[in-house]
C-alpha cells in the first residue's frame, strides 16, 4: 500500500506478518528509527481528495480511545507515543500515557505532536477542533472534486456529514478565501452554459440558482451578462423544432409551441418574438402577440 507525507514518496510493502498482527492497522513512529527507515510521502493536494473515512466511524473510534472529553483538567500531560494509522490515511493517533486522541497529519505537525511535547487539556481541545476543521475541508474538498458547487451546496453536504455550524463556517470561508468557491463566478457560468447550451430561459435559470443558494444580486448580475439575443436564438432554435413536429391550424401551433417555451422559463414576451417568426416563415398569419392561457 503505498501511503504519502509531505512532498516525499516511500512504499511500505506488506507481508503476512503485518496482515496477521492484532496491530496490523497501527505503525509506531514515536522512535527516531521509523523516521530512518520510511521515506515521506506526497503533497496535501494529492490526499485531501482521499479523506473517505466515515464520519460515525471516526467519532466512535476516538470514544474507544478516550477522546478529549476523558482527558484530565490542570495538569500537564506529555506525549508517550505517536502511531500512524494504515485506515483511515493520514491520521494518527497521539497517546498521553492512559489517554488518547487522534487527529490529521496536517493537524499533527502545525501543532508539532511530536513524543515528549507538552500539553495542557485547553490546548487539546483547541487542536481536536482545529482537526475538525481539517477534516470538514478534507470532506468540502473531495465534494467540490467532482463538479464546481455553491457555498450553500458546500454548507448542506457538511451538514449532512455531521459537521457543526461553526466547522462549516470556517470551512465555507476558508474555501472561499483559496478562490474554490466563488458563487458570482458560478452564477455567471451556469446562466450562460444553461441558455445558450440547454435551452432554458431567463426564468428557469433564475428560479434554478435561487434553489442553489445563490444571492439575489449574484443572480440577476449573471442574468444580465446574457444578452437578448442570445436567448432568443436559444428560444428559436427549440420553438422551431417543436414547430415543425405540431399539427394543426396557426392556433393550435401558437398554443402548443408557446406553452412549450413559456415552461422551459422564456418570457412572454420572447416567446411572441419567437412565434411570429415561425409563422412569418411558414406563411401563416394570426394574432401576433402570445397570451399565456
Amino acid at each position: 500500500m503505498e501511503q504519502r507525507y509531505g512532498d516525499r514518496g516511500y512504499r511500505r510493502p506488506h507481508n503476512s506478518r503485518d496482515i496477521k498482527s492484532d496491530h496490523s492497522e497501527i505503525v509506531d513512529i514515536s522512535e527516531e528509527g521509523f523516521w530512518e527507515q520510511e521515506k515521506a510521502y506526497d503533497s496535501y493536494s494529492k490526499k485531501s481528495g482521499e479523506n473517505k473515512y466515515n464520519r460515525e466511524e471516526y467519532k466512535q473510534d476516538n470514544d474507544e480511545n478516550n477522546g478529549i472529553d476523558s482527558f484530565p483538567e490542570d495538569i500537564d500531560l506529555e506525549i508517550t507515543s505517536v502511531q500512524l494509522l494504515k485506515r483511515p490515511k493520514f491520521r494518527y493517533r497521539i497517546s498521553f500515557g492512559p489517554y488518547s486522541l487522534e487527529v490529521h497529519e496536517d493537524v499533527m505537525i502545525k501543532y508539532r505532536m511530536i513524543k515528549g511535547s507538552v500539553f495542557n487539556k485547553a490546548e487539546l481541545t483547541k487542536i481536536v477542533l482545529a482537526d475538525e476543521r481539517q477534516q470538514g475541508y478534507g470532506d468540502a474538498v473531495q465534494y467540490l472534486s467532482r463538479k464546481p458547487r455553491t457555498g450553500y451546496e458546500i454548507t448542506m453536504r457538511l451538514g449532512e456529514k455531521g459537521w457543526s455550524e461553526e466547522t462549516i463556517s470556517d470551512v465555507v470561508d476558508r474555501l472561499t478565501t483559496e478562490g474554490l468557491i466563488n458563487d458570482s463566478l458560478y452564477a455567471q457560468e451556469w446562466a450562460g452554459q444553461r441558455v445558450k447550451n440547454r435551452g432554458k430561459g431567463k426564468m428557469w435559470v433564475r428560479q434554478e440558482l435561487r434553489q442553489k443558494g445563490v444571492s439575489k444580486p449574484l443572480i440577476e448580475e449573471a442574468l444580465g451578462e446574457i444578452s437578448e439575443e442570445d436567448e432568443y436564438d436559444s428560444a428559436m432554435q427549440l420553438g422551431a423544432k417543436k414547430w415543425r413536429g405540431t399539427s394543426g391550424e396557426y392556433l393550435d401551433k401558437k398554443r402548443k409551441v408557446g406553452a412549450f417555451l413559456v415552461r422551459r422559463g422564456f418570457s412572454g414576451g420572447l416567446v411572441s418574438r419567437v412565434i411570429r417568426e415561425l409563422a412569418r416563415q411558414d406563411g401563416m398569419n394570426g394574432p401576433e402577440d402570445w397570451e399565456e392561457e
